[in-house]
């Protein structure tokens, strides 16, 4: 006797909707009544049978099916299905961002999610339009998860234990079982994964990976915010174990096989917190009197080689994560901090591009390859700018000379195109138990902007290289496979609302007579800056332009105004630079194209990560600047309107640089509704406005810092 084949009996873990729905969507023209649908899923039970009917009755008020004849249903016809991304509202509804790249999202109430969460990429059931309504849908199938893990605090009561969740991220706390503890208490932050959700289940049943800590202790804080984002917050014992194996030591051997610049001045300039430092210097006078200039950066694929953990694990990070008060290394700190770091007074091992300058900064030649160096100093970027300020101190010739040649390829540089963002930083000074207790800005100086030229030098000429074929004498052919930092022209809706709103503080964001919009918008930010309105000036010009992207499709980068452009100066913390190195040496071997696809695939992928991390990031500041006002309640501050959104105003503390909420409900002198053209709100009755960049007096009200969110209160004028 042969096996019976099983059916897809629905079961406690099966969703009776979805299989349904498939039913009817791969029999579009077949119709069946209630009694046909339930024998062919093999539905018995009478309270099932039952819950089929309702099923189906849903399906055709939510516009699924149509009712031929009363009792008897077929696929709505005129519905349709679209793929995309899950955009998840506050109340548990949410909108569909096509992956088809169509103007119009889809709503998908709040019944109809079936257990998709916020990120998830979904396909949905577009029903037939209504007139005068927005397209609305149904979820029929989850095709991938956002994420795995979810971060949330414990809420132990009467025997039962939940994993209360970010509303913004799941509606439904997390059921954890006793077994599925692993010791975690009442109000600690933890770490669950989703087991299962059966189908009648409101919540879905977890277990818990990882016990983060207390709430409100900065470590445990600080490593939620990574897992939040899915990010990574400690290193995998076998992958230390691999980075701890590698040995420093320099054979002659390896140094025969590079140019040698051990004899040549060499220093580093970083930040004083740094440790992992992944650019060098290096400067001498030729016998011609031109200058040698040698960008090095760490050879580090020459330590993590293809196919190992370190090399999966780098990839799969794709770069270091700045928080507020760490760094997440993207590579164990054995070698970031260690054998990787260029530190003063040891050999290292290099890939480098040296430059030969004239006095007046013009490239005469260049060259790329593996070197060797020795640096002789590490300075901070304060010791630097003190030696370009003052004209004294360690290595002053080499300083003065590079800062004089980086001025003339910076001119050139915006005299070219390139826009100057040079944004004001945040920083907070914190204590040994991470708390803040005090603000100060950092501004790029002359020293910054020392390193910035000439590493932005060696990245382009890098591109150039390859991406202009000159490594084939033929040239004629097509170049080969790369990696590109691209950055797309600004949106030109975006820029036109940009204009309109900076025309109000008497600035002309529009181009004048032959300017172009990039020269157009270094002008608007050369006039803003140093005025009360400059950091939302900036900020708004920097939401005008598209992101910056990893791409093997190069299309230049408009903000440097670049033809050519690559990331190869910081492989210790950003893999792209890794994929470079590597991809660079095996072109001047001589070696063949890559597979493009497969490259497209690791730089969209780098790409993410990148943009995960900046989330991150801002996370982590944010949750600072709550901890740093949370014992200011009540204090009396000058602000400057940063947001205007339907549900309220954002303000910026001035002197801080902190920022809050006013809800528009707390705005009790009038009715306001939001004009979003002029990025204001409108008072019905008195007709007054609250505009972007305008300046308010306002009082902590609250600062929750769970939710990292600060909520001000206007001051009564």
């Amino acid at each position: 006797m042969g096996q019976k084949k099983k059916k897809n009996k629905p079961s406690r873990k099966t969703d009776l909707r979805q299989l349904i729905q498939g039913l009817f969507f791969n029999q579009p023209k077949r119709t069946f009544n209630y009694k046909q649908v339930a024998a062919l899923l093999e539905v018995k039970k009478k309270t099932d049978k039952q819950r089929v009917q309702i099923i189906l009755n849903e399906l055709f008020e939510s516009g699924y099916l149509t009712e031929t004849v009363p009792g008897k249903y077929k696929l709505l016809s005129r519905g349709s299905t679209v793929t995309g991304i899950v955009d998840m509202t506050a109340s548990g509804a949410a909108f569909i961002v096509p992956d088809d790249g169509s103007d119009e999202d889809v709503f998908i109430p709040r019944n109809a999610m079936n257990k998709a969460l916020n990120g998830d990429r979904v396909k949905i059931f577009k029903s037939a339009r209504r007139k005068h309504k927005q397209p609305e849908g149904e979820v029929i199938e989850i095709l991938e998860r956002k994420r795995e893990h979810f971060v949330g605090v414990m809420q132990i009561a009467r025997g039962l234990a939940f994993l209360v969740v970010d509303a913004r991220v799941m509606q439904n706390d997390i059921f954890i079982p006793a077994k599925g503890l692993k010791g975690a208490k009442n109000g600690q932050k933890a770490i669950a994964r989703i087991v299962e959700w059966p189908e009648r289940a409101k919540n879905p049943i977890g277990e818990i990976i990882d016990v983060l800590g207390d709430v409100g202790d900065n470590n445990a804080e600080m490593h939620a915010i990574l897992a939040e984002f899915n990010l990574p917050y400690k290193y995998p014992d076998e992958v230390n174990a691999e980075a701890e194996k590698i040995d420093a030591g320099i054979t002659p051997e390896e140094i025969k096989k590079r140019r040698d610049f051990r004899g040549v001045t060499t220093f580093t300039i970083d930040p004083a917190d740094a440790k992992d430092f992944d650019d060098a210097l290096s400067l001498q006078k030729l016998k011609n009197g031109n200058w040698e200039v040698g960008v090095h950066i760490a050879d580090v694929t020459h330590y993590v080689e293809e196919k190992s953990l370190l090399e999966k694990e780098a990839f799969e990070r794709a770069t270091s994560v700045y928080l507020v008060d760490r760094v997440v290394p993207m590579l164990p700190e054995h070698l970031s901090n260690g054998i990787c770091s260029l530190r003063p007074n040891e050999e290292k091992l290099c890939f480098s591009v040296v430059f030969e300058l004239d006095d007046n900064a013009n490239i005469v030649d260049s060259w790329v390859g593996r070197t060797v160096i020795y640096s002789d100093r590490r300075f901070t970027y304060e010791e630097a700018q003190n030696v370009i300020e003052t004209g004294e101190g360690d290595l002053k010739e080499e300083i003065l000379t590079l800062d004089r040649l980086a001025k003339i390829i910076r001119k050139q540089r915006f005299s070219d195109g390139a826009i100057g963002f040079e944004r004001v930083e945040v920083k907070f000074n914190i204590d040994e138990n991470g708390k803040p207790v005090s603000v100060f800005f950092k501004e790029a100086k002359d020293a910054n902007k020392l390193i910035e030229e000439f590493m932005l030098l060696a990245n382009k000429r890098v591109a150039e290289l390859i991406g202009k074929n000159e490594l084939n004498p033929k040239r004629k052919s097509k170049a080969k496979t790369f990696v590109y930092r691209i950055h797309d022209v600004p949106n030109p809706d975006k820029f036109d609302a940009f204009a309109s709103f900076v025309r109000r503080f008497g600035y002309e964001a529009l181009p004048k007579g032959a300017e172009s919009i990039n020269k157009s918008l270094n002008r608007v930010l050369n006039e803003a800056h140093g005025k009360k309105e400059q950091n939302i000036v900036e900020t708004l010009a920097v939401r005008t332009m598209a992101k910056a992207i990893y791409s093997t499709h190069n299309i230049g980068h408009y903000g440097l105004s670049f033809k050519h452009y690559t990331h190869f100066t910081s492989p210790i913390r950003r893999y792209p630079d890794m994929m470079v190195h590597r991809l660079l040496q095996r072109y001047l071997d001589g070696g063949n194209s890559v597979n493009e696809e497969k490259y497209e695939e690791m730089c969209e992928h780098s790409s993410d990560m990148e943009q995960r991390a900046a989330d991150a990031e801002r996370a982590s500041i944010k949750y600072k600047q709550v901890e740093f006002l949370k014992d200011r309640v009540g204090e009396e501050f000058d602000g400057v309107i940063s947001g205007v959104t339907e549900w309220g105003l954002y303000v910026e503390i001035i002197e801080n640089k902190c920022e809050g909420m006013i809800p528009i409900r707390d705005l009790n002198d009038d009715y306001y509704r939001f004009d979003e053209e002029e990025y204001c709100l409108i008072g019905q009755k008195y007709n007054r406005r609250y505009q972007l960049g305008d300046p308010l007096r306002i009082t902590v009200a609250s600062a929750n810092l769970e939710k990292k969110q600060l909520d001000f209160a206007l001051v009564d004028e």
